[in-house]
């Protein structure tokens, strides 16, 4: 059976366009075939998780009941007219659900690299969508739960694996409903922009960038033992590279979400222009941004002023700052430099918002024009881009492994 990585080959394009035609034809004439679409995603999750990839396959499905069925109790809880909300259920509820997810990730960190048997691609983004389906059901914003259509939302086959991450109630309002004629042309219209966008992002500019370039400065950076300017061509090597790489990736999810019908959420929105690093945080990988802004970061802020763990508004936000992207750095992985790199943003914000601060209050003293528009751009960007240099791991290769 053929075995396809989302989005890695022509191949994988041409059988997408095949699978895609008749249900443009429907929603372009107004009708949405649930069945249909239920077999197509059906078909090219067994192409991301069948083969020779069987086994993640098994366990996406054994993730995927537990997950629902953990949802649906305790949206049966929720939705008691008697209902008592019990804090601990709730907190109890959402350990449930990311237990998996922690496993997958510790797993590499205890026994020397080895995967982890439950792991499979996607399970951190479908995570996400479980414990931010949980929350809201505890909010008050989620009132009803469908199993069927919950597994829908899960198993989304554009942006199964790396996201955007959309939102319960978002999805499913597209989901259920069929845009008229002149919306479903726009969005084909959008949709293929972007496909053809994510072509030249992916597979040119990342390509030009990962392949070609930063092999070579990598070897010129490792010949110079230390500081450099070979080191600094890493630097912005990588960084185009990553951002070509998961911006042409995210394109192309948007844009075949897009020509289904559905409006999931950009990811990236030119996030070299941004003039301070929480601006850059709205622009880069939003949807993961904004989870993290919403279901983390807030939370920890309502905590903390409900308990009144501190007395200062401005103590509270920076430590949920720092808690925030720390947490976001032991997602990507239990090495240093990813934990630096949460680190590094978290105190990057504070910092921030002590400047935000202070200019506001020195408004007269302190110039703004273009040129200074300019230069926090330049300033931010450089910023960014050595935060990505600790990302890359890069630096652990080259002051920390043993040379031969």
């Amino acid at each position: 059976m053929m075995s396809f990585d989302p989005y890695g080959n022509p191949t994988y394009f041409l059988l997408l366009f095949i699978a895609l035609l008749p249900l443009m034809i429907g929603l372009l004439y107004g009708r949405r075939s649930h069945i249909y679409e239920s077999v197509i995603s059906f078909v090219f999750l067994m192409l991301t998780f069948g083969g020779v990839k069987w086994r993640t396959g098994i366990a996406l499905i054994i993730y995927l009941v537990y997950q629902i069925c953990l949802v649906w109790l305790y949206s049966r809880y929720r939705q008691r007219p008697d209902s008592p909300n019990k804090g601990w259920i709730f907190v109890v509820s959402v350990i449930l659900a990311i237990i998996p997810l922690a496993i997958v990730k510790i797993t590499p960190a205890v026994h020397h690299g080895a995967s982890s048997i439950i792991g499979f691609l996607g399970i951190s983004y479908l995570t996400f969508k479980v414990v931010q389906t949980i929350m809201e059901t505890r909010d008050g914003t989620i009132k009803e739960f469908h199993p069927i259509l919950f597994g829908q939302f899960l198993l989304f086959f554009p942006t199964i694996s790396s996201g955007p991450i959309d939102r319960y109630r978002r999805f499913i309002k597209d989901y259920e409903s069929v845009p008229t004629r002149s919306k479903y042309l726009e969005l084909v219209e959008k949709g293929v922009r972007y496909v053809f966008l994510g072509f030249f992002y992916k597979f040119i500019l990342a390509y030009i960038f990962g392949t070609v370039m930063l092999p070579a400065v990598e070897h010129a950076a490792l010949q110079a033992h230390g500081i450099s300017w070979a080191l600094l061509g890493v630097m912005y090597t990588y960084s185009m590279d990553l951002f070509f790489d998961f911006a042409g990736y995210s394109l192309f999810a948007v844009g075949v979400s897009y020509l289904m019908g559905i409006e999931t959420p950009m990811n990236f929105n030119q996030p070299f222009k941004s003039k301070n690093i929480k601006d850059f945080w709205n622009r880069w990988h939003m949807t993961l941004s904004f989870w993290f802004r919403d279901f983390i970061y807030m939370r920890l802020v309502f905590f903390m002023m409900k308990h009144k763990i501190f007395k200062s508004r401005v103590t509270t936000a920076n430590v949920a700052y720092v808690i925030n992207m720390l947490i976001m750095g032991f997602w990507h992985g239990e090495t240093w430099y990813y934990i630096v790199y949460g680190l590094f943003h978290g105190f990057a914000m504070v910092i921030n918002d002590a400047w935000l601060r202070f200019k506001k209050k020195h408004q007269a003293q302190i110039p703004h024009n273009k040129f200074t528009e300019y230069f926090a751009i330049f300033l931010t960007f450089n910023v960014v881009c050595f935060s990505f240099l600790i990302f890359s791991g890069f630096l652990n290769t080259l002051f920390f492994s043993a040379r031969p």
